[in-house]
């Protein structure tokens, strides 16, 4: 889909870091965006953003946990828009702790949103896409943690594994409605990920640690403006796995020439 502007942008997860980033992006190389998110003032908010800088965008409240209210979400975003074309899933939360501390309930919760929320939104906004029958893009927001794992976020890599492997088999069979799909791969990104995650543990002060990985992200200062950018150029080049940050790009090579290394660094405490 090399063409954007014009189109109709549908974000989810959309008022903060990474999913407004990727508004902002889309509306400033011309798509009319559908600001989502599970907070409508945070949507509005990044919405108010993009037509300040001469842009169009709603916002709209969605949950994407809830397959009947992203439905809700969009009958509305197809009313005072119109049907989407492009498809960003960028929502999720983060869920830290070794398996053996981290509760069924966190597990039911990641799961819910990470994965089954990008499950949830491309059901119903596919099926519009098809009919329209006009090329069109979905984007699925991965992690390098969707191909590199690593202790104490088992729960938020099986989310992030799922993702890569239902975009890479859902780009194949869309491939014939002209429709791309492409999984973004960030590493660390600047964003509030952490601060509003979930981290568990039997053994250490959680808050002492969140603060500690909350610091490490912010050191690193890697913002989301560049991986909206990556977003813009999965659209436009039609690419199926897209790393990030330098360290997703190591992590993804050495996936491939060097396993035993990722299995070796996966044991390893590195946060």
């Amino acid at each position: 889909m090399k063409k954007i502007e014009g189109s109709i942008a549908a974000v989810t997860g959309a008022g903060s870091g990474i999913g407004r980033a990727s508004a902002l992006a889309l509306a400033a190389e011309g798509a009319r965006v559908a600001v989502t998110d599970l907070n409508p003032a945070s949507a509005r908010e990044t919405a108010e953003l993009i037509t300040a800088r001469g842009g169009e965008a709603q916002s709209f409240a969605m949950d994407v946990s809830d397959p009947g209210h992203v439905r809700e979400a969009l009958a509305n975003i197809q009313h005072g828009l119109g049907n989407p074309s492009v498809l960003v899933n960028n929502a999720g939360i983060a869920v830290g702790g070794y398996f053996l501390d981290t509760s069924l309930e966190s597990w039911q919760k990641i799961m819910s949103i990470n994965l089954m929320g990008v499950v949830h939104c491309c059901q119903a906004f596919l099926p519009v896409m098809v009919l329209a029958g006009r090329p069109g893009h979905v984007v699925n927001i991965a992690s390098m943690l969707g191909y590199t794992p690593m202790r104490g976020v088992t729960a938020y890599c099986a989310t992030k594994f799922g993702v890569l492997g239902f975009s890479e088999s859902l780009r194949a069979e869309l491939g014939d409605h002209a429709i791309g799909v492409s999984a973004i791969c960030p590493g660390m990104i600047r964003t509030n990920i952490i601060s509003a995650g979930i981290l568990e543990s039997s053994e250490l002060d959680v808050e002492a640690k969140r603060s500690e990985i909350d610091a490490l992200y912010e050191r690193r200062n890697y913002p989301p403006a560049k991986v909206a950018r990556a977003v813009v150029s999965a659209i436009r080049r039609n690419r199926a796995v897209v790393p990030v940050t330098p360290e997703a790009w190591a992590a993804y090579y050495l996936k491939r020439w060097m396993p035993g290394v990722v299995g070796w660094l996966a044991r390893k405490e590195l946060v």
